[in-house]
């Protein structure tokens, strides 16, 4: 009897342990980690990664510890594809990804499919919120409101002026170009020229030759910062002084690494330097003594996961479904980038887009600093 009673306890121990170590919250981190965009990979890892160190510390979301799992998109949608894919068979069930728009809004079909509650810190483009699908979220802006911030801009400061518009062919490189068009259209300013270029190109000259005859007083770019740096760079190099301007896909200091001397003056759309609010001195304190700086996407990736945990424990459970309708409940999110809550879509109901101006800084590195 006594020998049935302890293998019944042992069992009964064995059990309880396997379901503590059951007991966790699978979340995964989606971003290019390799390939063109990979700075702005580190940064969404980075923030990741010190959001769940800290919510561990404190206990956890409801009791349960994060683990953590890291999926390469490359930038690339079918790759994109592929770690969702990946993420869904390991069981995660919440993803904070991923940063390119072209990436995000296929890989979001996965998750809503089987389940899985995604929240971007960086893909702007309006479908990745306009398609109905329950789990989709974000904690950056769109570009609709960016369009119209930097429309907004030129219209007040280049009024009279010729502004050409070029956009990356990429989702999100067209959405923003596209809306800020449509800006400033509305406000009565036509553009000079509305073109296209290759991302991964090298030689931007052929482009560069169309702006200069186009007699362009503006550039408004809608990419990354690579094609914007070597078009800037280029633009320089044959005598054209056009002023350039882009949105948050610029804001990261490989932009100016790469257009040199030349990004000086240069514009840009971007949300409120968050490292500069009091709810992220902690947190920055954190960063900074790691030697990281928490800079562009960082903290919005951070807030991704505090907003998941904030909406957990609002609904009193982890199950995706439960979390994405506390979310939409219109509870309000406190967070290292400041308060906000949702609206149906997924989108934040506040406008978080200022105008940045590249400068160069007291020590010469080339910042950007809010107008």
């Amino acid at each position: 009897m006594m020998k049935k009673s302890l293998i019944a306890g042992l069992a009964c121990a064995i059990g309880l342990g396997l379901s503590v170590a059951q007991a966790q919250v699978k979340l995964g981190m989606a971003g290019p980690i390799t390939g063109p965009s990979a700075s702005t990979g580190a940064q969404m890892k980075n923030g990741v990664q010190q959001a769940v160190d800290d919510i561990n510390a404190a206990g956890g979301i409801l009791g349960q510890k994060i683990v953590l799992s890291v999926g390469d998109d490359v930038s690339d949608p079918k790759q994109g594809v592929s770690v969702a894919n990946k993420f869904v068979g390991d069981g995660v069930k919440f993803v904070v990804g991923n940063f390119n728009s072209s990436v995000s809004i296929p890989s979001s079909d996965v998750y809503a499919e089987y389940g899985v509650l995604q929240i971007t810190p960086a893909s702007t483009n309006p479908r990745f919120t306009t398609r109905k699908l329950w789990n989709v979220f974000r904690t950056c802006g769109q570009d609709e409101q960016q369009g119209l911030v930097a429309g907004d801009y030129i219209l007040k400061n280049f009024a009279g002026k010729k502004v050409a518009i070029i956009h990356d062919k990429s989702t999100y490189g067209v959405g923003l170009a596209s809306e800020t068009r449509k800006a400033l259209n509305k406000g009565g300013l036509r553009e000079v020229l509305y073109d296209g270029v290759n991302v991964g190109e090298k030689d931007y000259s052929a482009i560069v030759s169309r702006i200069k005859q186009s007699g362009a007083d503006l550039l408004f770019f809608g990419g990354l910062y690579t094609e914007a740096g070597l078009i800037l760079r280029q633009m320089r190099d044959q005598g054209v002084q056009t002023v350039i301007m882009g949105g948050d896909g610029i804001a990261a200091n490989e932009f100016g690494a790469i257009g040199g001397p030349a990004v000086e003056g240069s514009l840009m759309t971007f949300g409120p330097d968050p490292m500069r609010k009091p709810e992220a001195a902690a947190v920055v304190k954190a960063f900074e003594a790691k030697k990281i700086n928490p800079e562009s996407y960082t903290l919005y990736s951070y807030a991704a996961v505090q907003v998941i945990k904030q909406a957990a424990e609002k609904a009193g459970s982890l199950d995706p479904k439960k979390v994405a309708e506390a979310m939409h409940s219109g509870m309000v999110f406190n967070t290292v980038i400041g308060s906000f809550a949702y609206d149906e879509k997924g989108d934040r109901k506040d406008s978080d887009y200022v105008v940045y101006v590249w400068k160069k800084a007291a020590d010469g590195k080339l910042i950007y600093e809010q107008l």
